[in-house]
């Protein structure tokens, strides 16, 4: 799994897509944050906090990980290389993973630089540092969380197709289904408890419960369980392939 991993950290840094990823995520989330008049503007806000930037940060991941992951398996199967990665001693399992924690790794390196934001909102306080840092905490929390689950997502994308864009479009509409097609789908009943219910299995209602600072077993268990279960379906798919 690790040499997998640093090969795809490798590959990240050896073209431009890494610093393409990361310089896109900071420039796109910088923009609406500072620059762009609009509902995301922190100066029109008028609060200091962050919560315009984690309500930002999961639609523009959604977005980034399909482009990140849409190459991890599409492309080896272009290439034929695909078969000799999966007949190596380390195990199908071992070969996602490493690619896995190689996207994962990618969006940390893109989150990192954002702390930068915590302590400009800290010193645009009246009183400085007056913020709760616990909400902040929780919120970095819920966006792994979150991104685990896309590129979970991703890989299984990925890995149902030689054609990368297939494969990125295909990405992109399940990531957005997860995280606002239930939210959507729960306005269309009229009773309260069937709409909590509906907006219950989508990932955005779960990730604004952690970005509340409220860490919920419920929660967790189902970020978990998703990036799991997509894990386990490229797993299941990758094996059929190689027979």
């Amino acid at each position: 799994m690790l040499a997998i991993l640093t090969k795809e950290i490798r590959s990240f840094f050896t073209s431009a897509i890494g610093y393409l990823i990361i310089a896109s995520y900071l420039v796109l989330t910088s923009l609406f944050l500072w620059v762009f008049k609009g509902d995301f503007n922190i100066f029109d806000y008028g609060f200091a906090d962050l919560s315009n930037f984690f309500l930002l940060a999961p639609w523009v991941f959604l977005f980034l990980i399909p482009a990140i992951t849409m190459k991890s398996f599409s492309e080896e199967r272009k290439l034929g290389t695909l078969e000799l990665l999966l007949i190596k001693p380390m195990g199908t399992l071992q070969v996602i993973l490493g690619k896995f924690m190689g996207a994962l790794v990618l969006c940390l390196l893109a989150l990192l630089p954002t702390f930068l934001y915590v302590w400009t909102i800290s010193a645009l306080g009246v009183t400085t540092g007056n913020f709760d840092m616990g909400v902040v905490v929780g919120s970095y929390f819920g966006v792994l969380l979150l991104v685990a689950c896309y590129i979970s997502l991703g890989l299984f994308a990925s890995a149902q197709t030689d054609n990368q864009i297939v494969a990125f479009l295909t990405a992109l509409l399940l990531c957005f289904l997860l995280f606002f097609g239930f939210e959507a789908l729960s306005t269309l009943p009229s009773d309260g408890s069937t709409k909590l219910f509906i907006k219950s299995l989508g990932a955005k209602h779960h990730f604004k419960s952690i970005a509340r600072g409220i860490l919920d077993t419920r929660d967790l268990f189902y970020f978990l369980s998703i990036t799991l279960f997509f894990l386990y379906l490229t797993n299941h798919r990758l094996n059929h392939f190689a027979k």
